[in-house]
């Protein structure tokens, strides 16, 4: 087989692939003997017709059509591994030549968009700045009022309701004047913002047995977005009364024994946290140093499709504004991913089994799946590379956060062994590839 490469753009090449006679027997030899299988001809069993008979009947044409379609994608596999290339997208393919008369080639050409080329700076000339990870006292009274409120009491109150408040409502919805929903004696935390547009604003300022009417595009169901009249009524309000923060609450609400060593826990779980977000972080501006240093050409109709995708099945291709926000986040996901898959390249990155499982694990609790079910279904989609390629990623971003300078905006050094590892904890082999 012979592979040229034709650079079209910096996001896009052609693959021009001859095979001989001899290369492409084997599939023509399997496709004369599957469609052998697939006509009736008199005098001869399915299977046993001869080629110059099953010529005559189907055509010449028909046969290397189905040898063709059936070769094509072990041609395109080689040529690709041959060329080096990155593919980012399904090639067009178009077939050139056809092998009609005997001794003449098959040829083939596939435009694909690939992977950029671009050079990745070295690691150790590289500083990333996050945010500084200081637990204040504000940071542990905040863990402490939300425990407090775990172990509250709700207590019907006779004013106006207030932000912060519980309300219990009776609602109902009309569009046009014809009702569409109502519901009864459901209970709401003003401003908890996860119920209608403009609710925390009419409940606020109203007591038991008042009612008012506002405006609000209904958040679900079949018509949802549209704009409806809601009245809204209240029937109780209530307010929740928190435990006292003393040595009885902590024997409460944890296994300590004094408020004192509940607030310290408080204090390291605060700090543990921030660490992760800083982790989070890093990675974040990580990516941002990266693509400042490494400028490449992204290619647009893999943008394009996942876009046109994106929006289809939203049902929301016409509209502009959210066309011009997806495309963004497409925009900014691919070039991401292309950065990382270049990093691992170049730390030679390989994912082991029990990384690939651990993977696997957490994704089937984020869906609440039992894991041995998620991974079959994951298997039988063939997503198992994607999962794979992932991986690699997220193990590429940590290998390169354990080799490039982590400072927060003090200019204080930030360790982030604890939610990324560190380089001691890398086998031999891995830190001298590295």
């Amino acid at each position: 087989m012979t592979t040229t490469l034709e650079k079209i753009d910096d996001t896009t090449v052609k693959l021009t692939v001859s095979l001989t006679e001899d290369e492409i027997k084997p599939t023509m030899d399997h496709a004369y003997k599957h469609v052998a299988e697939q006509v009736n001809i008199p005098g001869f069993r399915k299977g046993k017709v001869p080629a110059r008979i099953l010529e005559q009947r189907v055509g010449k044409g028909a046969i290397i059509e189905h040898a063709v379609n059936d070769g094509l994608p072990q041609w395109y596999g080689a040529a690709v591994e041959e060329t080096g290339i990155k593919p980012l997208a399904q090639p067009e393919i178009e077939v050139t030549k056809v092998p009609l008369e005997d001794g003449t080639e098959l040829e083939f050409t596939a435009t694909v968009e690939v992977r950029p080329e671009f050079e990745l700076p070295a690691l150790d000339t590289l500083t990333v700045e996050v945010e500084a990870a200081t637990v204040s006292d504000e940071d542990v009274e905040e863990r402490l009022t939300n425990l407090r409120e775990r172990f509250g009491t709700l207590k019907t109150v006779d004013r106006p309701a207030a932000d912060g408040d519980f309300v219990t409502i009776d609602l109902a919805a009309e569009v046009d004047g014809s009702a569409v929903d109502s519901v009864q004696g459901t209970s709401y935390q003003i401003g908890a913002g996860n119920m209608l547009e403009g609710i925390d604003e009419a409940l606020t300022g109203l007591s038991a047995d008042e009612e008012t009417t506002f405006r609000a595009p209904l958040a679900a169901g079949d018509q949802a977005g549209v704009e409806a009249d809601v009245k809204v009524k209240v029937t109780a309000v209530k307010t929740r009364e928190l435990p006292e923060a003393d040595d009885e609450f902590a024997q409460l609400a944890s296994e300590f024994d004094t408020i004192a060593e509940l607030t310290e826990d408080l204090k390291g779980q605060a700090a543990k946290i921030k660490a992760n977000n800083q982790a989070v972080e890093a990675r974040a501006k990580l990516l941002e140093v990266l693509a400042a240093a490494a400028s490449f050409e992204l290619p647009a109709k893999v943008i394009e499709n996942e876009v046109h995708h994106h929006l289809e099945q939203e049902n929301r291709l016409e509209d502009d504004e959210h066309r011009a926000e997806v495309t963004e986040q497409a925009t900014t996901a691919l070039r991401e991913q292309i950065l990382l898959d270049s990093l691992a390249e170049s730390l030679e990155i390989e994912v082991e089994q029990n990384e690939l499982l651990e993977y696997l694990i957490n994704a089937s609790r984020q869906y609440g799946m039992d894991p041995s079910e998620f991974i079959q279904q994951v298997e039988q989609a063939g997503q198992i590379p994607v999962m794979v390629t992932e991986v690699a990623r997220s193990k590429a971003a940590a290998y390169a956060l354990r080799r490039v300078a982590v400072k927060d905006t003090t200019g204080t050094v930030v360790d982030l062994s604890s939610a990324i590892g560190s380089i001691e904890d890398e086998t031999p082999a891995e830190a001298e590839s590295a």
